[in-house]
């Protein structure tokens, strides 16, 4: 059955003998059948003539050229959470990404990926190596619309270098492993849909089928759900402050039915408000605007983590989220400046005001470059490597890279790092105590000084990364 508002058709590959081990209500494929049709995806094909690894691939190839929207490519050897299949299938932007696991056990059916910023940067399979691997392929790969040209293009390829018998005794059971390598090195950004504490195998035997569905069982689908709306890589203050408190009005809005968007608006009007205060220039003013200012932030977390339970996030929404975000921000600083008498004030929060404006510009012009780069290819961004190559063949990051990986690894260094850089959470933390309990001149201060010193913390690594 086809539905015509999903975008996304899933390939399902039922060429090896594992699609048909039990479950106890039917096969592997029959349970993967069951999983899909309860996800918003368009249509399934299902490719079970076992003609070899080369004309799988080449199945692939015919598919992706003929059909519109983001393709799906998984096998039906696979024992999955649905929650993970959605992570990928229910995803708004409907890109490519791959699902991952960030533990690195790397076996027969856990080919070797490399994750940097987000992407995949390299992967494996049983031909193809990956030094410093940090992660694990787990079978699902989602190509969006626009490359799905380039999925053809690798399939193709790999489907003549497998007959050449140029890949080594690669099988059909890694024809997806070998479809990621194969988008990877011709220079398609590739998210990285990590998986957390859900559960993904592919199996071999029915002991090892009957091990992996007792596992699903260990985990609680819709808790790991809410686990995965708050950020895991957000800053100290975000984390520690207040998104360990706002999980809990996740599904009470729901419940409400409240959209990322309602709340969003709700921050903007409690900043807005916090600015008034703030202008009052008295002592309870200051004290009732850094009460909303920090209640503001918070629903400011609220409406990503409701956008991500809720996978209703789009760019529209990033983009209204990253407005206000300015707005809010910039409105308190005016009812910071006039609530004051310090004769110097404005001159300082037009300073401030400034150096923020410098450091969003630092950001933003670098990930757009990055992003003109992967779209341009060749032109700006890496060389697509050939297949043919059985190592990922990377230069060696610089010092400071170095530096900053190890530094990655280690939880308080990377708290530390996070609150160098004074993301949102700690600026408006910033200027709440400091409005509190003294005044607007020392809040302004604390913002130039340690705003400089991340700005100049930021701008060191840009240059150390577009250096390599």
């Amino acid at each position: 059955m086809i539905r015509e508002s999903a975008t996304t058709s899933v390939l399902l590959l039922a060429t090896t003998p594992a699609c048909r081990l039990l479950t106890g209500d039917g096969t592997l494929l029959d349970r993967l059948g069951d999983q899909l049709a309860t996800l918003p995806v368009r249509e399934v094909q299902v490719m079970t003539a076992a003609g070899g690894l080369a004309a799988d691939l080449r199945g692939v190839a015919k598919i992706a050229r003929t059909t519109a929207g983001a393709v799906a490519v998984l096998t039906a050897d696979l024992v999955i959470h649905t929650e993970a299949l959605a992570m990928l299938l229910e995803h708004p932007a409907h890109g490519t990404a791959a699902l991952i696991s960030h533990d690195a056990s790397e076996g027969p059916l856990r080919p070797p990926v490399r994750v940097e910023g987000g992407a995949v940067v390299a992967a494996g399979s049983s031909f193809h190596l990956v030094p410093e691997s940090n992660a694990t392929f787990m079978g699902v790969l989602q190509t969006g619309e626009a490359d799905l040209a380039s999925l053809a293009d690798v399939a193709e390829e790999l489907a003549e270098l497998a007959d050449a018998g140029k890949l080594g005794p690669v099988t059909p059971v890694e024809a997806v492993d070998l479809l990621l390598v194969g988008l990877v090195r011709s220079g398609v950004r590739v998210r990285a849909a990590s998986i957390g504490r859900l559960r993904a195998d592919r199996v071999t035997g029915q002991n090892a089928a009957d091990a992996a569905l007792a596992r699903l069982a260990e985990v609680d689908e819709a808790r790991v759900r809410l686990d995965a709306s708050v950020k895991e890589d957000d800053g100290f203050f975000a984390t520690f402050f207040v998104s360990s408190w706002t999980r809990h009005l996740i599904r009470p809005s729901v419940r409400l039915k409240l959209s990322p968007n309602t709340v969003t608006g709700v921050s903007a009007g409690l900043a807005l408000l916090a600015a008034v205060w703030f202008s009052a220039g008295s002592e309870a003013g200051r004290l009732a605007g850094a009460g909303l200012l920090y209640l503001s932030f918070a629903l400011d977390c609220l409406d990503g983590q409701l956008a991500r339970y809720t996978r209703t996030f789009s760019p529209l929404g990033a983009w209204a989220d990253g407005m206000s975000d300015r707005l809010k921000e910039y409105a308190v600083y005016v009812g910071l400046a006039f609530g004051s008498a310090a004769p110097d004030i404005w001159y300082l929060a037009v300073a401030a005001m400034v150096l923020q404006v410098v450091r969003h510009a630092i950001d933003f012009t670098y990930a757009g470059a990055v992003t003109d780069a992967a779209r341009v290819g060749a032109m700006w961004g890496r060389p697509a490597r050939s297949l043919l190559e059985s190592q990922d063949v990377r230069r060696a990051p610089g010092g400071v890279l170095k530096l900053a990986r190890r530094l990655e690894r280690d939880t308080v260094a990377r708290y530390l790092k996070k609150i160098i850089v004074l993301p949102i959470g700690e600026r408006m933390a910033l200027i709440a105590v400091t409005a509190a309990l003294w005044d607007a001149r020392v809040t302004f201060v604390a913002l130039l000084c340690w705003g400089g010193v991340a700005a100049l913390y930021q701008l060191i690594g840009r240059i150390a990364r577009s250096a390599r």
